[in-house]
């Protein structure tokens, strides 16, 4: 046989044996389970996963109609440096938000923006727009920022109602807690009408409670209904530890509704008053020594609404501190406490006219007073 042929005949034999050589080594587990008598370790045969459920359907669908409409914030803050006096722009923290209009209005919390020097806002599609401040309302944890979006516009997030609420039914918290970006939490409103008391003293009233997990960076995201409609702003958690315990709070959107337009036409809110002078510490000691549930009017300036009314403010003596008006209830419903008191005027409008019950030397009144803009 020609050398040339033998060449061949053995370099065809070597890539036998390697292709022989390559199908043992890929069939080891095999080969080692048929001298073990083990089954080989191979991949399970996938089962079918069926249609998702309609329930798992809505969510899925709420999420991605919704998704687009929250943004991510994230803050700088100015410090100066002691020793060079330099001032230097270091971030300061993240939080949610949703668009609220076609004109590029996005709203958020207050306390995600306060103390802040910057904010930016970065889109669901990855776009990324400084933000500026348009009008904020701390009273309401609510705060208005504008950004310029030439093209692609996000869509505004559906407005809801709050006032019909029902304690059971589910709710849908998207934000990006943690840095997490755009997250999605499941629950249902836990109850209504909650009050919560802010760092700086302010009293947050008529809060959604929620189980919806609520944690650092939710602040300011959306809190949905099962239609996807905006029921309130997720402000706050109640938690030890600083992270979700199953106890999470919302602003409601009636007031969100009320709010933010005059923060867009103002850039602030103006309260409806009566115009009268009140103090909540001093209120519950004088309350306590009377032995009476409301607001005790510590004085009525001349020229307001209060004045018109004819309510009465305290006396004040040497000797003690002679009771007026005490307001007991507003359109019929109580208050016990300043909070309380600007809570149920903070549900009406300017020039709205409310009645008030009062207690004048003991006996109840009623007095009607037309509603004037605060301070």
């Amino acid at each position: 046989m020609p050398t040339q042929d033998r060449f061949l005949v053995r370099l065809a034999w070597i890539t036998l044996a390697a292709a022989l050589l390559m199908l043992l080594w890929r069939n080891l587990p095999l080969i080692e389970s048929w001298f073990s008598g083990e089954p080989a370790a191979t991949p399970r045969t996938v089962t079918a996963r069926g249609d998702l459920a309609a329930d798992e359907k809505a969510t899925i669908e709420l999420f991605e109609k919704s998704r687009d409409s929250v943004v991510y914030i994230t803050t700088r803050a100015e410090v100066m440096d002691i020793w060079t006096r330099n001032v230097f722009s270091v971030p300061r923290g993240t939080g949610s938000g949703f668009i609220w209009d076609d004109a590029g209005h996005v709203v958020t919390n207050f306390h995600v923006i306060e103390g802040a020097s910057e904010a930016r806002v970065k889109l669901a599609d990855g776009r990324s727009y400084p933000a500026a401040l348009v009008g904020a309302s701390p009273a309401h944890d609510i705060a208005v920022l504008k950004i310029g979006v030439g093209f692609k516009r996000p869509p505004p997030v559906p407005i809801g109602t709050s006032h019909d609420l029902k304690v059971g039914q589910k709710a849908f918290a998207i934000g990006n807690p943690f840095g997490l970006d755009w997250t999605l939490t499941t629950g249902i409103v836990s109850a209504l009408d909650r009050a919560l008391s802010e760092e700086n003293g302010v009293v947050i009233q008529h809060l959604i409670q929620t189980d919806a997990a609520i944690n650092p960076g939710n602040s300011g995201g959306p809190l949905l209904d099962s239609a996807g409609r905006l029921i309130g702003i997720n402000t706050a958690i109640y938690s030890p530890s600083g992270a979700n315990s199953g106890i999470g709070f919302a602003v409601p959107v009636d007031t969100v509704n009320r709010v933010v337009p005059q923060l867009i036409r103002n850039g602030k809110y103006i309260r409806p008053a009566l115009g009268i002078e009140v103090d909540e510490a001093l209120n519950q000691r004088l309350t306590r020594i009377l032995g009476v549930t409301g607001v005790v009017i510590l004085r009525v300036p001349p020229g307001t609404a209060a004045a018109a009314a004819g309510l009465k403010g305290a006396t004040v003596t040497p000797e003690a501190i002679v009771p007026g008006d005490i307001i007991v209830a507003v359109d019929g419903k109580p208050v016990a406490s300043v909070g309380e008191l600007l809570a149920r005027l903070d549900d009406r409008k300017v020039g709205d006219t409310v009645t008030l019950r009062v207690l004048r030397n003991g006996a109840p009144l009623d007095i009607p007073v037309t509603l004037q803009p605060g301070v």
